[in-house]
């Protein structure tokens, strides 16, 4: 008996597995296709673009965007998988065979946690750099054309009072959390806060103790333009403290949150959204194995009684509910009226014991 459940269980799991990653990987080419599209369409007016570029930049932005879908792919894989296992009628067999309902939902739950424990470990990290890459791809193909990969619609300021004065910066893109900026403009006033001059520039990196930058056309009130290869400004601002107030919790790999946490709360900086970010990646395996719960309710009560639709619509249903939760609490952390561990627990919780009872309440009720 026990050497039948173990090979259930791997088959199961195998099952499991495939259907997940399936529709994980349909979602994928849907979501790298719609993004094509609508790259295409942003760049048709800009000769330097070539398909291969915007097909490569598009490639490296869907990876974080899917990893926010990636419970409802845990969800939708899950349902789908005990769907072709009760058409199949191997459900049936198996509890023929003594096997409990709880057995041949432990290795889904099983691999639905290791399947997090990569995503949290492996992933993420990829992902986030994926994400900074097509960045840099973004500024290369828009240059400083309007509208080309602007996060923000005034772009990114950064305020810097030194021994010449006050000088303003805004930036059109920012590329490595901030240690690189595109599109810039610069507003510099004297010691007294009257007007100097305005210089606008194609890029700058932040080195220690300095700005450099490139490609630049300064405009004073009192002459003509002057433009420069390259020049400096000094600046008191260190790679850290630009980081951090540039980056969002989501571009910050897990293996990085903690270093970041420290470095924001030693500059003064706000912490609770990458601590938030740092605690639901610690819960994304469990989050990921309380999708299994909640599919394996809703599937196994309506495989038995028929109405395949209801299931799905329940399905679905459930993920939503969950998915509000999980925004409202994140909303919550973010205003710093809810601790982040309890932010990120909290849907968790909710899922796993929503599909837990469920199960209990149809299996031993």
């Amino acid at each position: 008996m026990s050497m039948m459940t173990n090979t259930l269980g791997r088959y199961f799991a195998g099952r499991f597995v495939v259907s997940a990653l399936g529709v994980f990987a349909s979602i994928f080419v849907l979501l790298v296709l719609v993004d094509y599209i609508e790259m295409v369409r942003k760049t048709s007016g800009l000769a330097s673009a070539s398909a291969i570029a915007v097909a490569e930049t598009s490639l490296f932005r869907v990876p974080q965007l899917l990893e926010k879908m990636m419970p409802f792919c845990i969800l939708i894989g899950a349902m789908t998988c005990y769907l072709a296992l009760s058409r199949r009628l191997e459900l049936v067999v198996a509890r023929a065979a003594g096997v409990s309902a709880w057995q041949f939902i432990a290795p889904a739950l099983a691999s639905a946690i290791l399947l997090g424990i990569v995503a949290t470990a492996a992933y993420n990290p990829m992902s986030a750099n994926l994400r900074e890459l097509s960045k840099r791809m973004e500024a290369e193909l828009f240059g400083s054309a309007p509208g080309g990969g602007v996060q923000d619609a005034s772009g990114f300021w950064i305020n810097q009072v030194n021994s010449d004065g006050q000088v303003i910066i805004n930036a059109a893109r920012s590329e490595q959390q901030g240690v690189r900026l595109t599109g810039l403009t610069l507003f510099r006033f004297d010691t007294d806060y009257q007007f100097k001059e305005r210089i606008e520039a194609r890029e700058a990196t932040l080195e220690p103790g300095r700005w450099v930058f490139k490609s630049a056309r300064r405009y004073a009130l009192d002459a003509p333009p002057v433009d420069q290869d390259s020049f400096e400004l000094a600046t008191s601002l260190t790679p850290t403290q630009v980081r951090n107030s540039f980056s969002t919790p989501e571009t910050v790999s897990f293996w990085q949150l903690p270093t970041y946490i420290r470095s924001s709360e030693s500059s003064g900086f706000a912490t609770a959204g990458y601590r938030l970010q740092y605690h639901k990646l610690i819960a994304q395996p469990f989050l990921l194995a309380a999708m299994v719960m909640l599919a394996a309710a809703v599937s196994l009560r309506f495989f038995r009684f028929g109405g395949v639709q209801k299931m799905v619509l329940s399905g679905v249903g459930a993920g939503f509910l969950l998915y509000v939760l999980s925004k409202v609490t994140e909303d919550l952390s973010k205003a710093e009226l809810m601790h982040p561990i309890a932010a990120a627990w909290l849907p968790v919780t909710v899922g796993g014991l929503t599909g837990f009872l469920a199960l209990l309440y149809q299996e031993d009720g």
